[in-house]
């Protein structure tokens, strides 16, 4: 329980600490879509990842539903969006995100990207999520059911954290994919990590580098994509023990 409301913790702050970064271009803080280097590419990592957990879970059991609509519904967002690659969704937020806004809401190249990684990881956290469900004994619904829980509370209590302890693994796995796809924003004209070793390398005065550049890039996703693995290790074990040890 301790692990658990340490990690809606983290995810809350996560939340407010890229929101807070991404909105600070009014008080002297350049533009979001003048940013670039490891800044940029943690900004797309920790905002896409709070984005996505969510909506993931919600795409999750929106597909358990019983109402059809809304399982056809959540069945073709999930399958339609593991059924392309980032790119094509890269492109498609770039194209649609200002379509389904509201007149004069131009959203950046930031947001864009923020929007397509964070559908793009929790279609893959939605599949995730309901191995997860389909994990959990139907005698905890039942055990749940006879002490009269409703829907909502059946699943808050009972089933989730059940559901979301036994995928832990898989979902930091998720969340490094998350971060070393971050490169890919160089498509929409974002110079995160990689894009900024490729204009570096560049560069008349450093021209030749570029074998040089790419291997400290390699050792900054390593070292932070080391670190989050060693993160998730930590807590799955954490939820172990919080659990009595149950795997």
């Amino acid at each position: 329980r301790a692990a658990a409301r340490v990690a809606r913790a983290g995810w809350l702050l996560a939340l407010l600490a890229a929101g807070a970064a991404l909105r600070g271009a009014g008080s002297g803080v350049a533009p979001p879509d003048q940013w670039g280097g490891l800044l940029l590419t943690l900004t797309l990592t920790v905002a896409a990842l709070a984005l996505a957990f969510p909506l993931g879970v919600v795409l999750a059991l929106g597909r358990r539903s019983g109402l059809p609509l809304v399982r056809w519904l959540c069945i073709a967002v999930i399958e339609a969006v593991r059924g392309v690659p980032l790119v094509t969704v890269l492109y498609m937020a770039s194209l649609l995100v200002p379509l389904v806004l509201p007149d004069g809401v131009r959203p950046g190249d930031v947001w864009r990207a923020i929007a397509g990684l964070a559908v793009f990881t929790a279609a893959y956290v939605a599949e995730d999520v309901r191995g997860g469900l389909a994990a959990v004994g139907a005698g905890q619904y039942e055990a749940a059911r006879a002490l009269g829980l409703g829907t909502l509370a059946t699943y808050r209590r009972v089933i989730l954290p059940q559901a979301l302890r036994a995928v832990v693994p898989a979902m930091v796995g998720q969340f490094i994919s998350l971060f070393k796809n971050t490169a890919l924003a160089i498509i929409l004209g974002l110079r995160e990590l990689l894009g900024i070793a490729r204009a570096v390398a560049n560069q008349p005065e450093f021209i030749g580098t570029f074998r040089e550049t790419l291997v400290f890039i390699a050792a900054v996703f390593f070292v932070i994509s080391y670190a989050m693995s060693r993160s998730g290790r930590r807590l799955e074990r954490r939820l172990r023990a919080d659990s009595g040890g149950a795997p």
